[in-house]
């Protein structure tokens, strides 16, 4: 039987799992560049072998951490949306669930943009971003194409651009409470682009 079955089987979590959690916890708090992979397995409590077993390097657990900061704001932002049924209230779900987290206590900006600062082009990191900096667009185009804009395209743009932007002011001047300005400038936006 395999470590990882018995593990499970008594509650303790996988290696992996372990790794994730940790990995997660060090690279969105301190960076992707910061902090090395002994430190990770110290915390993680997972030893090296088991670690490029798993993940064969640190860039596919950047890769995985990346991978896995995707998955989490898809499943937010999709909830948000899908719980509203009116066209505008919906763009503006996006906001107020990035009001809710930029007041969380651990909040450290965009996971993408602060792996990707150093990032060579081609990179995992690189793709990972450019995977969800797309997903991110796609949402705003739908939204404002359900919206009724006569150029979802535009208003899309300029939804990302303020979406971006909360998150790097609500980052660098610790100030959460921009999400409620751009909440009120999305919904000018949204409002002028329907008229």
């Amino acid at each position: 039987m395999s470590t990882t079955v018995e593990e499970k089987r008594g509650g303790r979590k996988s290696a992996r799992e372990r790794l994730l959690e940790t990995a997660n916890r060090l690279f969105y708090a301190e960076g992707v560049q910061t902090v090395g992979i002994d430190r990770i397995l110290d915390e993680s409590g997972v030893a090296k072998a088991s670690l490029y077993k798993t993940f064969g390097s640190k860039e596919a657990l950047i890769g995985a951490y990346l991978h896995g900061r995707h998955e989490g704001t898809v499943a937010r932002l999709t909830a948000a949306i899908e719980a509203v049924e009116d066209p505008r209230e919906r763009i503006l779900a996006v906001f107020d669930v990035q009001a809710r987290t930029f007041a969380e206590p651990d909040f450290n900006g965009c996971a993408f943009i602060e792996a990707s600062a150093e990032a060579s082009e081609g990179s995992v990191i690189d793709q990972a971003a450019v995977e969800f900096r797309s997903w991110i667009r796609e949402m705003f185009v739908r939204l404002a194409e359900g919206a009724g804009a006569a150029d979802p395209k535009r208003l899309a743009r300029q939804l990302h651009a303020l979406y971006d932007g909360g998150i790097i002011t609500a980052r660098m001047d610790h100030d959460p409470a921009i999400a409620a300005d751009t909440r009120a400038a999305a919904a000018a936006l949204v409002d002028t682009a329907r008229a």
